[in-house]
């Protein structure tokens, strides 16, 4: 059969099942059964290819990542790290929406899921800002485009597998490239919240003391040195991305259990169930992409997208532009971890052909795919800020409007102005 025909048969079935939808893990591997039968290859290369997905020493960082996350986010520590939010942001106007931000930063930095943020600081922070006066929409809204930032905050696990499977990427590096970049989230964020709060009237928190924010620092400083055993440890080369990590769970176990006792025994078993659960998907969608990709490869997929993007236009803009597209549409359909897997062997060539770098396109990657989970009809932070609010999802969606701009005007500038994400990385002297 001839390659367009294989082709349409891989991407076809898969988009096909996406719509119908299938789980994400049926519809990559069935399409990929399919391709390989229309190529006329042994399906004993299914296996192979899904071993090989795997087959990373850098991935043995992902299950550590998830797990620290899971016990920092159940341990307590939600809190205090709100305390210190308020400690810092609480006296401006629209104060609590202020904290709900500057603590998804924080958060972020440790638990890097959204939908971890959204769960355990929203089931806090949203019924505070509607006792307060704020509306329940706009509280939802502001927790569920606030939690992106732990995408972008080292340590993300969703960096480790964008520098998995682009290959050769740096994992130091990335994690160096999201801090700006989240930063700059946060920041425009809270510009549109301090806009629609001044609008709406809602109220202001007490003064700013510094004594009130070393004392608050002095109690979250447990939580937030785990980000330091990332990031110190990475980036000063004393351990690899994986060994922090491993250290990083050991470590969050201890503050959880010992220091801020948000968790017992019985808790902590209960925690790593729940992650097996969530590494069963994670590592199941990776080995079967891998699988995916090696069909998209040899069918020389990447190479004729590249060359029907660049057919378009010849202006790095305007491709840039349409990189952004693609992902956001793929963001509205598929969740986050499938589109980084697929979607980066065919994009990435396209956006090192018209000069973005490898580190920087993946912060793009990141964010667009983080709005995708606040867009319907498949975003799963959409759906648990929702559930947590007991909102219908419209209303939120309606809500969210003002900063899917933010949030987009914060995309264009990571796309347009490389050194937000690439002048941490060359500071610490990494090939940018």
């Amino acid at each position: 059969m001839s390659e367009s025909m294989s082709t349409l048969i891989l991407l076809g079935s898969f988009l096909v099942m996406v719509f119908l939808r299938f789980p994400i893990a049926y519809s990559v591997g069935i399409s990929t059964v399919l391709c390989l039968l229309s190529m006329g290859q042994n399906l004993s290369v299914l296996p192979m290819q899904m071993v090989r997905g795997v087959w990373s020493f850098s991935l043995m960082a992902v299950p550590f990542f998830i797990t620290m996350g899971v016990l920092m986010g159940t341990g307590g520590i939600s809190d205090k790290l709100i305390a210190l939010a308020n400690s810092l942001v609480g006296w401006m106007r629209g104060g609590l929406a202020m904290v709900n931000i500057v603590a998804s930063y924080f958060f972020g930095g440790i638990s890097g899921s959204a939908s971890a943020d959204t769960a355990s600081l929203g089931s806090i922070l949203i019924p505070m800002m509607v006792d307060q006066g704020y509306d329940a929409d706009f509280s939802t809204a502001v927790t569920i485009t606030s939690s992106c930032e732990g995408l972008l905050v080292p340590p993300s696990h969703n960096m480790v597998i964008y520098a998995t499977t682009a290959g050769g990427i740096s994992v130091g590096a990335l994690f160096m490239a999201g801090y700006l970049p989240g930063a700059l989230l946060a920041i425009s964020l809270m510009i549109g919240s301090y806009i629609i709060s001044v609008k709406r009237n809602y109220p202001k928190g007490e003064k700013f003391s510094i004594k009130n924010f070393i004392a608050q620092l002095g109690r979250s400083i447990w939580a937030l040195a785990a980000v330091l055993i990332v990031v110190v440890g990475v980036v000063g080369g004393v351990f690899t991305a994986t060994e922090s990590a491993a250290i990083s769970v050991l470590y969050s176990l201890f503050v959880s259990v010992f220091i801020y006792k948000g968790l017992n025994w019985k808790g902590v078993w209960e925690n790593l169930e729940a992650c097996i659960d969530t590494l069963a998907i994670v590592l199941i969608l990776i080995s079967l992409s891998g699988a995916f990709g090696y069909c998209l490869t040899n069918l020389h997929v990447p190479a004729k997208a590249a060359a029907l993007i660049t057919g378009v236009s010849s202006s790095p803009v305007v491709i840039a532009l349409l990189l952004n597209l693609i992902l956001l549409v793929l963001g509205c359909i598929m969740d986050m971890a499938p589109i980084i897997l697929i979607a980066t062997p065919i994009l990435l060539p396209v956006a090192t052909s018209i000069g973005i770098s490898p580190i920087q396109f993946g912060i793009m990657v990141v964010l667009n795919c983080g709005i995708g989970l606040l867009t319907p009809p498949v975003g799963a932070v959409l759906f648990i800020g929702s559930a947590v609010a007991k909102l219908p999802m419209e209303k939120v969606v309606k809500a969210t409007l003002p900063f899917y701009v933010c949030m987009l005007i914060t995309l264009l500038l990571l796309t347009f102005v490389p050194q937000i994400s690439l002048w941490l990385p060359s500071l610490f002297g990494y090939s940018v």
